[in-house]
């Protein structure tokens, strides 16, 4: 039985290769993440800060659509500003 794994990159790297030169193997990535292999299968992914910031803020848009799918048949409440001075 062969179990095959996906590779979620472009580009991807051997855990010897990020061992000897990590900056040189996120390069190679150009910005985008890096698949680090051992014996040839995923074990994690290299992914530059900036990519991660952006997969962050797409997740926190995403959790904050569903509250306001959730929310969005509740009832309006009238409020002042001036309530709140």
């Amino acid at each position: 039985m062969t179990i095959t794994n996906s590779i979620l990159a472009d580009v991807s790297a051997g855990i010897s290769e990020l061992k000897k030169n990590p900056m040189a193997v996120l390069q190679q990535g150009d910005g985008a993440p890096v698949a680090i292999l051992n014996r040839n299968k995923p074990v994690f992914y290299a992914i530059p800060a900036k990519a991660f910031e952006l997969l962050m803020d797409k997740l926190e848009d995403l959790e904050l659509a569903l509250i306001v799918e959730a929310r969005k048949n509740q009832p309006e409440i009238e409020v002042s500003i001036d309530d709140y001075l």
